[in-house]
């Protein structure tokens, strides 16, 4: 049995993509299990460049099974548009599943999502707008559309009407938005439904049927582990669990099953959105860092913020998920600094060291980070495919790293392409 969960360990856009493309090549089953079009993965392989919002990354892997498990909430609109754009580039999609359980993302959510955060004004949390929270509302109150849902017009018509009753008050009262007619809004999702209906299917079972049976499967999820919306950095993260324990949840299998946990770090750190992030830098080299990085997002385009890497988060990350190995990715783009920091403490507004993250939000805000300035690199390491022809201070950042998080670091970065990875020697097998 081999189970691998990937997650990502900072506050998203970690290259979770290119490494669960790598991954996927020796699996037989990948999962995405929680998170929405909200986010997305960029992947470059034989110069071509995909970017998938939704659909697990093994797409690309001819024979694996594909699956978007329970806990992933769906734009059937979205999917489908997802679906049309890889069959125009003759990828093979007769592997992709869609749980039925999928809560979906309705056009209602959409709108309020919007008007929410347009209200917020200066206190927005900065949401993709996307409707990715207000499904998960819906979810949690009962009252969701699902993929099953799809599958019998009367029960998705009935549900609707249900939906909109309320949905409409509220789009008309509080936003001053137009009203949706039930009518129209089911005509349209019926239509997605003729396009999704092939792929709805028992994925808890198939996942499980895989694992019995000795096939390897590999888990995703989105976002990063400081956007959880239980540990993260409350009320500015996601709508989901994005940590390892979710992969149970949002794919419906039990936590015996999974064998090893993957946490995906770039070698620095970037925020998109709002949010508290201590060890952002508003400068020359924050710039740099951005640009040379290409830090803009896969789904929505927005400029991420820049920092240097921050352990005392990565550590949290560890914690929470009992992250069993590190990718670290995108060294090559610190090649160059002559110097490059590493953030091993925070200090309190009162003078505290701190090596834990703090529980207390208040003293989170408030933090500043301590940090230890290690050699830089001028070599550029782009395309490196072994350890040994990194310089030595390259191989020494990265040992660093393992040593402050007492983990090893299996997989390290060196280039946007699926082939420029350098796998450790000492690398346990992947999935």
């Amino acid at each position: 049995m081999s189970a691998t969960v990937v997650i990502g360990a900072q506050w998203g856009d970690e290259g979770k993509g290119k490494i669960v493309d790598l991954l996927a090549d020796r699996s037989d089953v990948v999962v995405r299990f929680q998170g929405g079009n909200n986010a997305g993965h960029t992947i470059v392989t034989d110069d071509e460049t995909y970017k998938l919002h939704v659909i697990p990354s093994g797409i690309l892997s001819p024979g694996t099974l594909c699956v978007i498990g329970n806990g992933t909430v769906v734009d059937p609109g979205g999917l489908c548009t997802e679906i049309d754009q890889l069959q125009a580039r003759d990828i093979d999609l007769s592997g992709l599943r869609l749980s039925g359980n999928c809560h979906l993302i309705m056009p209602y959510h959409v709108m309020l999502d919007g008007a929410a955060e347009m209200k917020l004004g200066r206190f927005s949390i900065g949401t993709t707008r996307r409707g990715i929270g207000p499904c998960y509302q819906d979810k949690a109150a009962r009252v969701g559309i699902r993929a099953q849902d799809l599958l019998d017009p009367k029960i998705l018509v009935r549900k609707l009407e249900i939906a909109l009753e309320a949905k409409n008050e509220v789009l008309e009262k509080l936003y001053d938005a137009p009203r949706l007619d039930p009518a129209a809004v089911a005509e349209e999702q019926l239509a997605y439904a003729e396009r999704l209906k092939p792929f709805i299917a028992d994925t808890s079972l198939l996942i499980d049927q895989a694992i019995t049976g000795g096939r390897s499967v590999l888990f995703e999820g989105a976002q990063g582990t400081m956007l959880d919306i239980d540990h993260g950095t409350y009320p500015f993260v996601t709508s989901s669990n994005p940590i390892a324990g979710a992969a149970c949840t949002g794919a419906g299998v039990g936590p015996t099953r999974i064998s090893r946990v993957l946490g995906v770090a770039k070698a620095y750190v970037t925020r998109v959105g709002e949010g508290p992030f201590p060890t952002e830098l508003d400068d020359a080299i924050g710039e740099q860092i951005t640009t040379r990085g290409k830090e803009f997002g896969t789904t929505t385009g927005r400029q991420r913020r820049s920092g240097w890497l921050d352990l005392v988060a990565l550590r949290y990350a560890v914690r929470l998920s009992g992250i069993t190995e590190l990718a670290l990715t995108k060294l090559d783009v610190l090649s160059g600094f002559p110097t490059v920091r590493v953030c091993q403490e925070y200090e309190t507004r009162d003078g505290e060291r701190l090596r834990e993250m703090p529980y207390h939000q208040t003293v989170f805000h408030g933090c500043r980070p301590v940090y230890t300035d290690l050699p830089g690199w001028e070599d550029d390491i782009e395309g490196c495919r072994e350890r040994s022809a990194l310089p030595a201070a390259a191989r020494d950042y990265v040992d660093a790293i393992g040593d402050a998080l007492g983990i090893p670091v299996t997989l390290i970065g060196t280039g946007q392409g699926r082939e420029d990875v350098i796998q450790q020697p000492d690398a346990p097998p992947a999935s």
